[in-house]
């Protein structure tokens, strides 16, 4: 069983530490476990309960009707909440839960779940990048650490893996694009790159995937008979040493009647002037736009 501190709870719930401590003393909402030193901890039980409260505290509930409550009857109105926002914001606090505990067939469930009521892309889109940008938040302030992130990537990476093989005999569209993708050398999240090769063969463009640390000098020795329509790379680590300049001024000299799409945080942060044919994607529903709006006669 994991414990939690007070600190651990208000990243994860959204709680603030002084309204928690507030509800403890005058609703008795929980009661925290203590420490030999008197320090306070909370179990596994805990944390899906005060989960539980900042879901139905979120939706007009009361703190004086919650703490009426049993913790069976929390479970039962959070279930009968049907909303579409307080659905999505479940899924993601329960994949935090179930990622916290490492419970990885609750992790599964609950996705698969998502996917069967919504479908893959939406479940991307409305679900997991919005859970993973918690997940940066919470690796931040130290609430968890790398194992707890590449326990949860990797299970969303097995699900895309499985999602784009059965996209990989999909019939080509009458007007369909050639995309190569890659990340640059020592840039390894790859799951933005991987729901990129979803979105594309979803809508029957022709896709090139070439992954994770693509050194720049062997991808431009290929520029003589690789020959996409576009070529997209994304760029989010901080620590990669990658010239961005120098890259983008490669990638658009080398392919000079290609369209650079050029993602992630480095790239949009980057102040500097980008040549005609490279262009910045600054969020996931603008790449799904042009992945369906782009257009070549399958002849060409």
């Amino acid at each position: 069983m994991a414990f939690f501190s007070i600190k651990d709870i208000e990243a994860v719930s959204g709680i603030r530490c002084h309204t928690l401590r507030i509800w403890e003393m005058r609703y008795g909402i929980i009661k925290p476990k203590r420490t030999d030193s008197n320090i306070r901890y909370y179990d596994d039980d805990d944390l899906k309960c005060i989960l539980n409260i900042s879901i139905l505290n979120r939706h007009g509930f009361k703190i004086s009707e919650i703490a009426r409550m049993k913790r069976e009857d929390l479970c039962e109105q959070v279930m009968r909440i049907r909303q579409h926002d307080a659905v999505i914001d479940s899924h993601i606090k329960n994949l935090i839960s179930a990622m916290v505990g490492l419970d990885e067939i609750a992790f599964h469930q609950i996705i698969s779940s998502c996917i069967s009521q919504m479908g893959l892309e939406q479940t991307m889109i409305a679900v997991i990048f919005p859970f993973l940008n918690e997940v940066g938040i919470m690796w931040q302030v130290g609430t968890i650490n790398p194992v707890h992130e590449h326990f949860a990537t990797q299970i969303i990476k097995q699900k895309l893996y499985v999602a784009i093989d059965e996209n990989m005999g999909r019939a080509s569209t009458q007007e369909r694009k050639k995309f190569l993708l890659f990340l640059p050398e020592n840039e390894q999240h790859t799951l933005g790159l991987l729901f990129a090769n979803f979105i594309l063969r979803s809508r029957g463009h022709d896709v090139n995937y070439l992954g994770q640390e693509v050194p720049l000098p062997d991808l431009l020795a290929g520029s003589d008979w690789m020959k996409p329509d576009y070529i997209f790379t994304t760029l989010t680590s901080a620590h990669v040493n990658v010239r961005k300049e120098i890259l983008v001024k490669s990638l658009c000299e080398n392919w000079p009647e290609t369209t650079i799409l050029l993602s992630g945080i480095q790239f949009l942060n980057a102040d500097m002037e980008l040549p005609s044919n490279a262009m910045l994607i600054k969020n996931v529903q603008s790449f799904v736009d042009l992945a369906e709006n782009v257009s070549l006669p399958v002849n060409n």
